[in-house]
């Protein structure tokens, strides 16, 4: 995963797009691919569903460079928080307790 990191963010860097002050349009794109993740479980198509959480990854990792995060970091963080999180799944959904 580190590899694939770096890789990423050597890309964005030859492409010129880890600018902070870019990082409201990044937004735009992590949606956009999040819509095609969408659009391809809608389609029950697996070829696009992979692209789509791909490209999500991607612009997910330099969203997180153009805000000075480390894209790990905000993964270790966000298990932190959930890993004993307690609750239900209903209807194919996690309803954490109060």
């Amino acid at each position: 995963m580190d590899q694939l990191i770096a890789r990423v963010v050597g890309w964005a860097e030859d492409k010129d797009l880890l600018h902070k002050e870019n990082a409201h349009f990044q937004m735009l794109k992590v949606v956009e691919e999040i819509g095609e993740v969408a659009a391809g479980m809608a389609r029950k198509d697996e070829e696009a569903i992979i692209d789509g959480i791909g490209d999500s990854f991607v612009t997910l990792i330099i969203l997180a460079k153009q805000l000075d995060q480390d894209p790990k970091d905000c993964l270790v963080k966000a298990w932190e928080e959930i890993k004993n999180r307690t609750g239900k799944t209903e209807d194919g959904v996690f309803i954490k307790d109060e």
